[in-house]
């Protein structure tokens, strides 16, 4: 009973949590996207460079990662369902409290700390819970739930922008948030999987003999929640490091475009309604990618970290080529290419992950990769603004996020080749055992 409890379903009630994850998505990760709109209302409101605004949407991501490994320790502690609930009571606090405008330090502690904190808090369980809901479907599950992100940010472009016109920017804060409480509702929906067979589950692990490898490869199998403790000695894993390096770089990067590519277009001098139908665009092509690559990766036709790595290679060509752009329709079409080849990596990323340091380490993992990725979403934002001062052109924002994804592709490669030298190795290792074989049963015969 323990055994058929704990497998995940791969379907079923799985589905109702993969659209409630699908929400989640969208009602956090999709409005971190399309701040970008709120960037000038708030810079000219408080007569800011861009570099000290920017830090308001580098203070929620950097929160966003950080809350993740306490976000994976309160699921183990209570459920999936509460840490989401109370990620979308943070979420409300931070846009609700934004909404009074006090000045930009307040700015950064509402819209900026709480709102981080309640992505965090939500976003991260629901990634989780999708994985222990899902085995064989795993990577097209994820890829599902992510595209959630693309779906509401297609709508919360122009839907934005009528907002802060008619309501104000402020106005429309408050308006978000009270939306945001929505997250709650999907928090509930997110039913504990086998919660009281969970603790059974890790004790008869816990006492299984070092030895026995076969029983732990039939745990893994059954069950993706094996180990209910944090795992901080991932940090001493080569390939860890090296894919945490990757997620340093790459977060300096993924954020800068949505943050500058309004502005970006103002000073092309395009329409207030144009420039919001290019964050529609973005999510529109962000979602193709996510359900193309989430069914390509399916097939297990490319070793996911190739996959990968072009998809990063891909996304930095891109960047270097959207500044090239000077009017409306090449802006589009370069914003076009740089959406579909990012929804492709963030359909595939995780399940790289998971692939890295394997499912038993996978919760784990998750939390801690997205701890130490939270530097580079801290870093990258103000570091592009100080670059667009200083080159007083919002171009120079893009080549940096673009050159910076070139080297994080780099450790890709490396943790590929790390990977191909282990698994030779281990081949290596194995075939002298075999080779004896016979010439100990030749030996035996000679003797008789």
């Amino acid at each position: 009973m323990q055994a058929k409890d704990s497998n995940p379903p791969d379907g079923g009630y799985g589905w109702v949590v993969v659209v409630s994850a699908f929400m989640v998505m969208g009602l956090t990760a999709a409005v971190l996207k399309t701040f970008g709109l709120f960037f000038v209302e708030i810079q000219q409101h408080f007569d800011e460079l861009a570099s000290t605004t920017s830090w308001i949407t580098s203070v929620t991501i950097a929160i966003f990662h950080l809350g993740a490994p306490v976000a994976s320790s309160l699921c183990v502690r209570y459920t999936h369902r509460a840490v989401v609930i109370t990620g979308g009571l943070l979420a409300f606090a931070g846009m609700a409290l934004g909404f009074l405008g006090l000045n930009m330090v307040w700015m950064y502690a509402t819209t900026g700390f709480l709102q981080g904190l309640g992505i965090s808090f939500s976003w991260t369980p629901a990634i989780s819970i999708v994985s222990h809901y899902f085995s064989k479907k795993r990577a097209l599950a994820n890829a599902i739930a992510s595209a959630g992100e693309c779906a509401f940010a297609f709508t919360f472009g122009p839907f934005f922008q009528w907002l802060i016109s008619q309501y104000g920017w402020k106005g429309a804060l408050l308006i978000i948030g009270g939306i945001q409480l929505n997250i709650c509702v999907c928090g509930v929906l997110m039913r504990p999987l086998a919660s009281s067979c969970l603790l059974e589950a890790c004790h008869s692990e816990t006492e299984t003999p070092p030895g026995n490898g076969a029983s732990g490869i039939n745990k893994e199998d059954k069950s993706p929640v094996t180990h209910k403790t944090f795992n901080w000695m991932l940090v001493r894993r080569p390939e860890f490091v090296l894919y945490a390096i990757f997620g340093i770089l790459a977060a300096m990067s993924f954020f800068v475009p949505p943050l500058f590519l309004v502005p970006l277009s103002y000073s092309l001098g395009i329409d207030e309604s144009w420039t919001a139908s290019l964050l529609s665009i973005l999510a529109l092509v962000d979602f193709a990618g996510r359900l193309l690559c989430g069914w390509y990766a399916n097939l297990h036709v490319t070793k996911t970290v190739h996959l990968l790595t072009m998809t990063i290679t891909l996304i930095s060509t891109s960047l270097m080529l959207l500044p090239l752009a000077n009017n409306y329709l090449s802006l589009a079409i370069f914003t076009g290419f740089y959406g579909f080849f990012f929804g492709t990596t963030v359909a595939v990323h995780i399940t790289v992950l998971a692939d890295v340091v394997g499912m038993p380490d996978f919760d784990s993992a998750l939390g801690l990769f997205m701890l130490i990725r939270s530097t580079g979403g801290f870093v990258g934002p103000p570091l592009a603004g100080l670059i667009v001062d200083m080159a007083g052109d919002y171009r120079a924002g893009f080549y940096m996020a673009g050159a910076t994804l070139v080297l994080s592709a780099g450790f890709l490669v490396t943790l590929d080749q790390l990977q191909q030298r282990k698994e030779k190795g281990s081949q290596t290792n194995i075939k002298p055992e075999k080779s004896t074989l016979p010439y100990s049963s030749l030996h035996l015969l000679k003797l008789q």
